[in-house]
């Protein structure tokens, strides 16, 4: 069963959906989802929550704040991917699950794909309510994504362009905007990939909308540093060995052996976007039900008084 929700983030409305199995009773296991850089829920993330609905799950799905169907901020633009806020909402959502009445608080999973996956893993490391934590195809790095994705060349013309942005927007202009993706690889783009064209844009005339603030794009972000602190809670992390979107396997994987156990890795084949459709989202998707049925699956027992 799904229903259509909202709830409060100190003052702005987030909105998404709640999945529940039909036939189990009692308080659930709950899994917080959210999607990627720019992603709207609607982008492939029903698949993974009706995945973890079928093996006894609740799912709490919401679009970020400023997409999608969420509210923004007062006096602040739509389309604006500031890391924090994106962090703190899903803290806003795991209180929202744990009020309802079908949701065991003591057990709650978070699950993020591509930017937000990096934001789980913060999540996971700063509020200990959660029990579990998936982070398919994550960023672990925009440093290094810019760096590898940008030419050194075009790199003081880019942060010139945010520190004139950042002066236009105090002087209260309109925050200047950059396109999630072109067909046109010689024209900027957050993601100026192939492949990242051809997954958005498919998305075309949706509530998703192909631009972000020029802000989204500032070096401020390594969520990456993030996985040393997530222990205890059990981790997963899930690598396209052909990602060159976000992050490359290889920066992945150095990123794992950061963290400690409790901890996973899998491999999946093909790139950033494969992980949403064929035997990659099975793959992927049975990887981090199994993940949380291991670890979310038993009810926590009351501390000893």
């Amino acid at each position: 069963m799904r229903e259509d929700i909202e709830f409060d983030a100190e003052g702005v409305t987030l909105r998404g959906w709640f999945y529940k199995p039909d036939d189990v009773s009692g308080e659930l296991p709950c899994i917080i989802l959210t999607h990627g850089f720019s992603c709207t829920k609607e982008m492939g993330l029903e698949p993974f929550a009706e995945v973890f609905t079928a093996a006894g799950f609740a799912c709490v799905v919401y679009d970020h704040r400023g997409f999608g169907a969420s509210g923004t901020a007062p006096g602040k633009p739509r389309q604006e991917i500031d890391p924090w806020d994106q962090i703190h909402d899903c803290q806003h959502a795991i209180t929202y699950a744990q009020g309802r009445p079908e949701v065991d608080a003591s057990r709650i999973g978070v699950w993020g794909s591509s930017y937000s996956g990096g934001n789980a893993f913060v999540v996971a490391a700063i509020d200990r309510r959660v029990k579990a934590v998936c982070g398919q195809v994550p960023g672990v790095s925009m440093r290094r994504a810019f760096e590898a994705g940008v030419p050194e060349e075009f790199w003081q013309a880019a942060w010139d362009g945010q520190a004139a942005d950042r002066l236009a927007r105090a002087q209260g202009e309109a925050p200047a905007m950059i396109p999630v993706v072109t067909a046109d690889p010689t024209q900027p783009a957050a993601l100026p990939t192939p492949d990242a064209y051809e997954f958005f844009s498919a998305y075309e005339g949706t509530a998703w909308r192909n631009e972000v603030t020029m802000r989204s794009l500032e070096l401020n972000y390594e969520p990456g540093q993030f996985l040393k602190f997530v222990a205890p809670t059990p981790l997963l992390m899930v690598v396209a060995e052909d990602d060159n979107v976000v992050t490359p396997a290889e920066w992945a994987k150095e990123a794992f052996e950061t963290a400690a156990e409790p901890k996973r890795l899998v491999s999946i084949p093909g790139g950033h976007f494969d992980a949403y459709t064929g035997h990659p989202f099975e793959l992927s998707s049975g990887a981090a039900r199994d993940w949380f049925l291991e670890h979310l699956a038993q009810k926590v027992a009351p501390a000893p008084v």
